[in-house]
């Protein structure tokens, strides 16, 4: 049986001699919900676990599928199952396979009719958005998209966005983020 994501975020936490304070500063989640999630009494989303692996100094594929300590390249076969977060309204994927601290870290995600990510969300880097299934609408500042399949974005992280699915068909979409374990994400206000 697999650990759950709660059980490696300890690990990696305590391993890294880091306390649940430090990780609560650097990710501006409270103390209460990361000890929740690390005890498996909460659900995280895509949002949380972007900066919980980000404070912790790994890609979020580390709680998926743990990471090797491989070569430079990576190839990566389709699968009939899919890794996903239990009670979440969308499942993710990531498709970095083991790479060690990849520049860019594509993403597939299933969005649940109806489902979304969350708060909008900021963090430095760039991000990259191609609509596979479905319509998304992706919120970025002030303004609306709605991507249709073939449809696409890029766009600078650091301005407040958010991605939603309105209707009541799944949407799927690759997102394709560049990462830097140095960087803080913040919650947008």
């Amino acid at each position: 049986m697999e650990p759950t994501i709660g059980v490696l975020i300890k690990s990696l936490r305590v391993g890294k001699k880091k306390t649940l304070k430090q990780i609560a500063e650097k990710t501006q989640l409270s103390i209460s919900f990361l000890s929740q999630v690390e005890r498996g009494k909460s659900s995280i989303t895509l949002e949380s676990l972007k900066k919980i692996s980000e404070a912790l100094g790994v890609s979020p594929g580390y709680f998926f599928s743990g990471e090797s300590s491989g070569g430079n390249e990576q190839v990566r076969r389709a699968s009939k199952e899919r890794s996903g977060l239990l009670h979440a309204p969308f499942v993710y994927e990531d498709l970095s396979s083991d790479l060690v601290n990849p520049t860019l870290v594509p993403i597939l995600v299933t969005l649940s009719p109806h489902g979304e990510k969350g708060m909008p969300f900021v963090h430095q880097g760039q991000e990259f958005i191609y609509v596979l299934e479905g319509v998304l609408t992706v919120l970025l500042g002030e303004e609306e998209h709605d991507l249709f399949p073939g449809d696409s974005i890029h766009m600078d992280s650091s301005v407040p966005h958010n991605w939603v699915n309105r209707t009541g068909e799944v949407t799927r979409f690759l997102c394709v983020n560049s990462h830097d374990s140095d960087r803080i994400p913040t919650a947008a206000h």
